[in-house]
């Protein structure tokens, strides 16, 4: 006596999860979100070089991982040496929230270079690519900010 395990108990639909049309559905899904996540990559990049350019850095030094915080930071008028702090972020809860700081502290100190305002700082918190984008393609012009104000 064998067991079905796929019996659809009269309601009309395979309880199985494993169904084609779930993996078609999920697989599409996939796809969709890999070519958000990727244009959405893109943009950062050319925002970033653009923000490198217009402040007298070279626009190659945005893709480089470890580097382009260092020059970011830099051009902010903070000291390279708290990208170190940065990288804490490993640490489970303190390096997160110093991370989550740090960054917050940096984009403003990256707006006031630009002559823009604390409100633009909460853009490139939550919305870096755009404002990055804006900060490079807009009008703004580079200051360069005292050190270690």
């Amino acid at each position: 006596m064998g067991y079905d395990y796929y019996y659809d108990y009269g309601y009309g639909y395979d309880v199985s999860p494993y169904s084609y049309e779930t993996s078609v559905i999920s697989g599409i899904t996939a796809i969709i979100f890999g070519v958000f996540c990727i244009a959405i990559f893109v943009l950062q990049i050319i925002g970033m070089w653009k923000v490198f350019t217009k402040a007298g850095e070279k626009g190659w030094k945005s893709i480089i991982p470890v580097y382009n915080l260092v020059t970011l930071f830099r051009i902010s008028g903070l000291s390279p040496l708290l990208v170190l702090v940065y990288l804490a972020s490993i640490i489970p809860i303190i390096g997160t929230i110093v991370s989550l700081v740090l960054s917050i502290f940096q984009s403003n100190k990256l707006a006031k270079a630009f002559g823009k305002s604390t409100g633009f700082t909460v853009g490139l918190v939550l919305l870096p690519p755009i404002f990055y984008m804006i900060l490079g393609f807009g009008k703004s012009e580079y200051i360069k900010p005292a050190e270690n104000e």
